[in-house]
């Protein structure tokens, strides 16, 4: 898989609690964050890290949910060339659960964007969300 860099942000509107965005973030992935002001009293909250441990509460989840097969159509539709994009639901990661969503105009509060960039993002994608098919033929 070689290095993976990770990047999560979301806007906060000031209708918003900047430390519930912050935590719904954390509960996806891990990172050093950075708050970054916007217009009209919005900020982008920003999350930064390097590894594969950064992913590990993304796996798990991807797992308790139950919806690897979903997440992997979501991931390799996400990927092109040594990066995966995907959009997700705030308020279901506030509460420690994975909902895809589009850039914009599914939620009013908008989604958290995550881009992940490696060597081989195939591999990445086979560790995050392997298909469930092929873990039901292993023995």
């Amino acid at each position: 898989m070689g290095e993976i860099f990770v990047e999560a942000e979301a806007t906060v509107y000031p209708t918003e609690d900047i430390g519930k965005v912050e935590k719904a973030i954390r509960n996806v992935v891990g990172g050093a964050f950075e708050k970054i002001e916007g217009q009209n009293g919005a900020v982008l909250l920003r999350a930064k890290a390097v590894g594969k441990e950064a992913l590990l509460n993304f796996q798990n989840l991807l797992r308790q949910d139950r919806i690897r097969d979903a997440a992997r159509a979501i991931l390799l539709a996400g990927s092109s060339g040594s990066s995966i994009l995907l959009y997700l639901n705030k308020q279901v990661a506030f509460v420690s659960h994975i909902s895809f969503s589009k850039p914009s105009a599914e939620s009013p509060l908008g989604p958290i964007k995550v881009k992940i960039t490696c060597d081989n993002p195939a591999s990445l994608i086979d560790w995050l969300a392997p298909s469930t098919s092929a873990l039901r033929g292993r023995t």
